[in-house]
């Protein structure tokens, strides 16, 4: 009897990857769904490939760690933050992540955050809370003609551009490789330059190079009054320089999805900010389609494995991100 891999994965994805596969391919692996963490660290050992992504008992974060002979290792997250790195490394397993799965969700978030800082839709929906009429708008800055600098100029960077761009907004990106005829500049370029945008979004990788890249110096040198976008990670921005730099005033205002800790513990003094509004990282998860592209991509990839080919969006674990 042919071998057939043992694919150890949440029981919702069971049931949409068995689908997908078609009886001749399902008929040539195991598929073992969990419902519950217990079960999920039970055959965690046993996968030849597993998908963990179940957020609750953190089995997205412990189930690689218990996979400890599975050759193949999926996800729909992008950072590498909840995974071990070194240990997969060590063992040669691949790891398949989520990067360029869903960069159009992410965009829509960061935009979002443009428009609620430009019209400070936070303040709005207060006064609405405390039955507020209010008699003058508390933002009415516009967006077209405004600039905007993308740190992050990857997919989900680019998909932020386009958006900004129907506005009207100017927009130039940072990456690795400057690329000045689709005003894209280097990661050397964009400090000397930060007083002259209205809006700063982050989108890099949260890497050794990103980390705490945003801090007093980078603050102090924006534009008064600038507005902060962050939907990467917290670690990219020194957090008590943000405190400062928007109790001080020259910081116009910040819509931050992500912040370090998560959760943000209530007496942490970001809460209190002024002109701060945090999105308890909900950028991913406001969508409804990541499970469903990511299983297309794993289908995809489970024909690739059975066939012996190179598998599609493989991470490189020697990198960051």
């Amino acid at each position: 009897m042919a071998h057939k891999p043992l694919i150890v994965l949440p029981e919702a994805q069971r049931e949409r990857l068995e689908a997908m596969l078609g009886a001749e391919i399902a008929g040539r692996v195991i598929l073992r769904g969990f419902s519950r963490a217990e079960e999920a660290m039970t055959l965690a050992p046993e996968a030849e490939i597993g998908w963990f992504d179940e957020f609750a008992g953190n089995v997205y974060a412990k189930g690689p760690r218990a996979a400890v002979n599975a050759k193949w290792i999926h996800t729909v997250i992008v950072g590498f933050d909840a995974f071990p790195i070194a240990e997969m490394r060590a063992r040669g397993q691949i790891f398949t992540n989520g990067a360029g799965l869903m960069p159009d969700v992410i965009a829509d978030y960061a935009v979002m955050g443009a428009l609620v800082l430009a019209k400070r839709l936070d303040e709005v929906v207060r006064a609405h809370d405390r039955q507020n009429w209010l008699m003058r708008p508390p933002g009415n800055f516009e967006l077209l003609g405004a600039r905007a600098l993308v740190i992050g100029y990857g997919a989900i960077g680019r998909e932020i551009g386009t958006r900004l761009r129907a506005f009207g907004v100017q927009v130039t990106g940072v990456r690795r490789s400057a690329d000045s005829a689709n005003a894209v500049i280097g990661p050397d370029d964009w400090r000397p330059r930060l007083a002259e945008f209205d809006f700063v979004i982050i989108a890099a990788p949260n890497t050794s190079e990103t980390r705490a890249m945003i801090g007093a110096p980078e603050l102090a040198a924006m534009k008064p009054g600038a507005r902060l976008i962050n939907i990467a990670r917290g670690d990219l921005i020194d957090q008590p320089a943000l405190i400062a730099s928007l109790e001080a005033g020259h910081l116009g205002s910040a819509f931050l999805d992500v912040a370090t800790p998560e959760p943000l513990p209530p007496e942490h003094p970001l809460w209190r900010a002024p002109n701060v509004l945090v999105t308890m990282h909900l950028a991913g998860p406001s969508q409804t389609s990541a499970f469903q592209r990511g299983a297309e991509r794993f289908a995809r990839n489970i024909r690739h494995y059975l066939a012996g080919e190179p598998l599609e969006h493989v991470a490189d674990l020697n990198r960051d991100y």
